[in-house]
């Protein structure tokens, strides 16, 4: 457990905790964007959930009980361990409390990497743009701010999912679902196919590393919003051959304020032998029409602010605007006596 200032406990979250950590979240999101999205489906699968089962954690509460802060390490591939601290808003000593646990994580995280018998890790951690606050806090623990992510929506019209009413893909090109048993579930190759062409297509992008299959299957898995059915493929000819050419994992959205719900994109990926050969947009129309014909409302997504691509601007053309901006925040530490 972390070495706390007098006055506070530290302990590990459980299922009497949650609607304190689904407030404790709303409240950090409310003080920075004016608004809060927290999802507590998310919030109960990362604490004491499917989610939890990768991660380390601590609850932090006042004497009186009331819950002052969360910290959670996760172990989320060989190398990288991704830190998220929150502490609420109006926290007493709030400084201090954030230290503390910016300390417990990196010492979990190099225990994590211990285990793997790692000579060290890269702790990842994230903040919102406009959180002066949080973006401090990780200076003073070592980060650095190595990117910034346009967090950006579309609005997707019922009529969009009519036939016909977006563009199709360019010849050549097909887009097509992860293919399923008659149980429902997926067919290996095909999620084996979707993990390739990401891990192929990110090769040369930003702070790209090498995720096994297990942990990318493993890791989608844990988001409630998770579907077997979101998972497209797109193929492309090449001397009359099908053959992949890119990938895209999306999931749901909780619904917003006037009740409805929405689809997210969590990857979207494409290879480069495919690139100029309207890929990318194949894929973005298929699931704004999938969006469409299951009564939802819009298409969230998270890109690159220095991408090499400018996939930025492809989005902003086809009708994505950016809601607000998150960055990352990096810190190499190594494990003593490991190399």
């Amino acid at each position: 457990m972390p070495d706390l200032p007098t006055g506070w406990v530290a302990r590990t979250p459980g299922l009497t905790d949650l609607e304190a950590l689904v407030d404790l979240v709303a409240a950090h999101q409310s003080s920075v964007r004016g608004s809060s999205s927290v999802d507590p489906e998310a919030v109960a699968a990362a604490a004491t959930g499917t989610a939890s089962w990768t991660r380390r954690q601590v609850l932090v509460e006042e004497g009186d009980g009331a819950v002052e802060a969360w910290a959670s390490v996760h172990d989320r591939a060989a190398g990288r361990s991704v830190v998220d601290v929150t502490v609420a808003p109006g926290a007493a000593d709030a400084d201090r409390l954030a230290a503390a646990l910016f300390g417990w994580a990196e010492e979990t995280a190099l225990g994590i990497a211990r285990q793997r018998s790692l000579p060290g890790t890269q702790l990842d951690a994230s903040a919102y743009a406009a959180d002066q606050r949080q973006r401090g806090w990780l200076a003073e623990a070592g980060y650095r701010h190595t990117r910034t992510w346009l967090q950006m929506s579309r609005p997707v019209p019922a009529e969009e999912g009519q036939p016909g009413a977006l563009p199709g893909p360019r010849e050549g090109v097909t887009v097509r679902r992860v293919a399923k048993h008659d149980d429902g579930l997926p067919v290996a190759a095909d999620l084996q196919t979707v993990h390739q062409m990401l891990e192929e297509s990110f090769a040369d992008h930003f702070n790209s590393y090498r995720e096994s299959f297990a942990e990318f299957v493993q890791r989608l898995r844990e988001d409630p919003g998770h579907r077997w059915d979101h998972w497209w493929i797109a193929t492309i000819d090449v001397d009359g051959e099908q053959v992949p050419g890119g990938a895209l994992v999306s999931s749901v959205l909780k619904p917003d304020d006037s009740g409805v719900e929405g689809s997210y994109i969590d990857y979207i990926g494409v290879h480069r032998r495919s690139r100029g050969r309207g890929v990318a947009k194949a894929l973005l129309h298929t699931v704004i029409a999938d969006t469409a014909r299951r009564g939802r409302n819009r298409v969230g997504l998270e890109v690159d602010a220095d991408s090499p691509t400018g996939a930025d601007g492809l989005y902003t053309s086809m009708g994505w605007e950016t809601k607000y901006k998150t960055e990352s925040w990096h810190r190499d530490v190594t494990v003593e006596g490991v190399g």
